[in-house]
C-alpha cells in the first residue's frame, strides 16, 4: 500500500480587524512609520485608511507590501471626506511601506480589514480533495480562488449558515478540484471559525 501523498492546511484566523495595526496615530509628510507589517492570524488581509480631520477629501495613501503568495503588490487608497474610514480590496500578506500624497489634516491610523485570504502551497498547482469549515456568528461565503484573489479565478465557494460551531464537511471524488494557478482560501471575518481543506 503507497503512502498518500495528501497535505492538509488549517486555517483558523478570528482576530477582529484592528485599525491601526500597521500605522499608529501620524500625521507623517510622506512615508509613515509603520508598527507592523504582518498581521495578526497569519492570513492577508484589506487594508484600512481611516482619518480624524477635515479637508483631506482626494488626499491619497500608497500601500506596498506582497500578496498572498509572497509576489509584490501595491494599492492606492483615496480618502473621500473627512473622519472616514476607506477600506482596500486588495489582500496584503505583508505590508512594508505607506506613502501619503500630502500630509493629512490631523493623524490618520492604517490597519487591517475584513476580508482575508490563504494560500495553501504558494502559486504551486494543487488539487483540493475535502474540505472541513466550521461556521463562525455570521453566514457567508467561503471562496476557493485559482491564483491571486485580485486576478485569479474562483473555481467555486461554499456557504456557512452563520450558526457559529456548525461543521460542514465534503469530500470531493475523483482526484479532485484543480487549481492550476495556486489555491487561496478566501473569506470574510467571522463567517468561519476554522477551515481545514485537504490537498494534493
Amino acid at each position: 500500500m503507497g503512502l498518500s501523498d495528501v497535505k492538509v492546511l488549517t486555517i483558523s484566523d478570528e482576530n477582529a480587524s484592528d485599525d491601526d495595526r500597521l500605522v499608529t496615530a501620524a500625521r507623517p509628510n510622506t512615508s509613515a512609520t509603520m508598527a507592523n507589517t504582518t498581521f495578526a492570524g497569519g492570513a492577508a488581509r484589506n487594508v484600512i485608511v481611516t482619518t480624524t480631520g477635515t479637508g483631506d477629501n482626494a488626499k491619497t495613501c500608497t500601500i506596498t507590501g506582497t500578496d498572498v503568495f509572497g509576489s509584490a503588490m501595491t494599492e492606492v487608497i483615496t480618502s473621500t471626506s473627512s473622519a472616514e474610514a476607506v477600506a482596500g480590496t486588495k489582500l496584503f500578506l505583508s505590508v512594508t511601506a505607506v506613502e501619503c500624497s500630502a500630509q493629512y489634516a490631523a493623524n490618520i491610523k492604517v490597519g487591517s480589514g475584513t476580508l482575508c485570504a490563504q494560500a495553501a502551497e504558494g502559486s504551486n498547482r494543487v488539487r483540493l480533495k475535502g474540505m472541513s469549515i466550521t461556521s463562525g456568528g455570521t453566514a457567508g461565503d467561503v471562496e476557493f480562488v485559482d491564483g491571486t484573489p485580485e486576478s485569479g479565478t474562483t473555481l467555486f465557494k461554499s456557504r456557512t449558515i452563520g450558526t457559529a460551531n456548525t461543521v460542514i464537511d465534503r469530500t470531493i471524488p475523483s482526484e479532485g478540484v484543480l487549481f492550476a494557478s495556486g489555491l487561496v482560501i478566501k473569506y470574510t471575518l467571522d463567517t468561519t471559525d476554522m477551515t481545514t481543506i485537504f490537498y494534493a
